[in-house]
């Protein structure tokens, strides 16, 4: 079958740069840091005490009171953002097919807020069941696709990708998949978390997967730096309106970029941590590649997975230069994470975006907070360090990699008619 083209017509994001994509970018090529101390609890005596939050962020100023308190906060930032994509695409109600369009959205952890509040209040009672009637709805993973739906009218595909923190990637490639096989002409892709409680801040904590710089925590998130600790929460939620090329032509629609392919691996090896030579990451980019029917020297941008952790990040090199060879060399590298910390589930659309971005303006955002190099890693790759640099971006490529070996890839390119 000839398969249709994909393009993206609508962009919406909360992050912790800014609650609106023109902030959150130009938070990104001006190098700013989203990390401060925790706001959202007391974090006084965890061994992380700081965290990239979205930030000036009060759910009624965009939500009905009543209906804010039955949403949890990964919800209620994920329905903004699907707020502001369709605002973007020039979309409502009345101008969509409701039965040709849906929701595909991603989160990895969902509503551990709400799921923590809950059984903290029930412990500390008298052992009588009193929980909130909205405890599970508000809980549930699939939660944010749904309200999406609802809150739009979408009547089409609708459910919920996990795949921890490659879910919103794989989120992106399920939706793209769908309309390029003809089965829906719009779908609001992308993901959302805020994990950025006790439960959440302590889990990670007790995995020694979190950098506890908490007296430079303004530096904290540092990929490839020597001197790197670990990854850095952060939290958000990022929306993508993927459509069919024809539809989006056809009412005139802005179309920022292309969806040229996808691809999704594992590393089939542990738990958390990554194939020492980057298996998993080879194989899943050499299947975006594939699937694009791209060249590695097509790519000129890797927005990379970078979580600032010591293992992941040279996992990740060793698989781009096995990948790439020599044009390695001739890429721009960025982790936007250094900015933004690891918005878990909704990184890969948060950074997604970023590529988006960079493709229409030719500015390639940096990786702030390099200090040291590291010598066992190769120097000679452009990290993009510090600085954001011009330069014309025909297509970029995102990585996101999460814990069970989970990895995913998605290619934007430069829209051609």
């Amino acid at each position: 079958m000839e398969l249709k083209r994909v393009v993206v017509t609508g962009i919406g994001a909360l992050t912790p740069l800014g609650n609106n994509v023109d902030d959150y970018w130009n938070g990104l090529i001006n190098g700013v840091s989203g990390a401060d101390l925790i706001t959202l609890f007391d974090a006084s005596k965890f061994k992380t005490r700081f965290a990239c939050e979205v930030k000036n962020f009060q759910p009624t100023d965009f939500l009905d009171k009543k209906e804010a308190r039955k949403i949890d906060r990964f919800s209620q930032i994920a329905i903004i953002a699907s707020d502001q994509a369709m605002l973007d695409a020039k979309l409502d109600k009345d101008s969509i097919n409701p039965d040709r369009a849906g929701v595909i959205f991603g989160s990895g952890i969902g509503g551990i807020m709400t799921f923590q509040n809950e059984v903290s209040d029930f412990a500390r009672g008298d052992g009588t069941p009193r929980f909130n009637p909205f405890f599970i709805p508000k809980m549930i993973l699939d939660i944010a696709a749904g309200q999406i739906s609802m809150r739009h009218g979408l009547r089409g595909p609708n459910f919920a990708v996990v795949s921890a923190c490659a879910s919103s990637t794989n989120a992106i490639i399920d939706a793209f998949n769908y309309i390029r096989i003809g089965k829906s002409d719009i779908i609001l892709t992308g993901g959302s978390e805020s994990v950025i409680c006790e439960a959440g801040v302590g889990g990670f904590n007790a995995m020694k997967a979190l950098s506890e710089r908490n007296d430079e925590y303004k530096t904290a998130s540092r990929p490839y730096d020597k001197d790197r600790d670990g990854f850095v929460m952060g939290e958000g939620a990022g929306v993508l309106v993927l459509e069919e090329l024809e539809h989006a032509l056809a009412r005139g629609a802005n179309i920022y970029c292309e969806i040229a392919g996808g691809g999704a691996t594992a590393d089939a090896y542990h738990i958390t941590a990554p194939h020492p030579e980057g298996l998993g990451a080879k194989n899943v980019m050499l299947a975006a590649l594939d699937d694009a029917g791209m060249k590695p020297e097509d790519i000129d941008y890797i927005n990379t997975h970078g979580t600032s952790t010591p293992l992941g990040d040279g996992a990740e090199l060793k698989a781009i230069l096995h990948v790439f060879g020599e044009q390695a060399y001739k890429l721009n590298i960025s982790s936007t994470k250094s900015m933004t910390g690891h918005c878990l589930g909704a990184a890969g659309v948060i950074e997604a975006i970023a590529c988006i971005k960079t493709i229409v303006h030719g500015i390639v955002p940096p990786t702030i907070n390099h200090f040291n190099d590291d010598p066992e890693l190769d120097s000679n790759l452009n990290f993009t360090f510090n600085k954001a640099q011009q330069r014309t971006v025909n297509a970029a490529l995102s990585n996101t990699f999460g814990f069970g070996g989970h990895n995913a890839a998605v290619i934007v390119k430069k829209f051609v008619a």
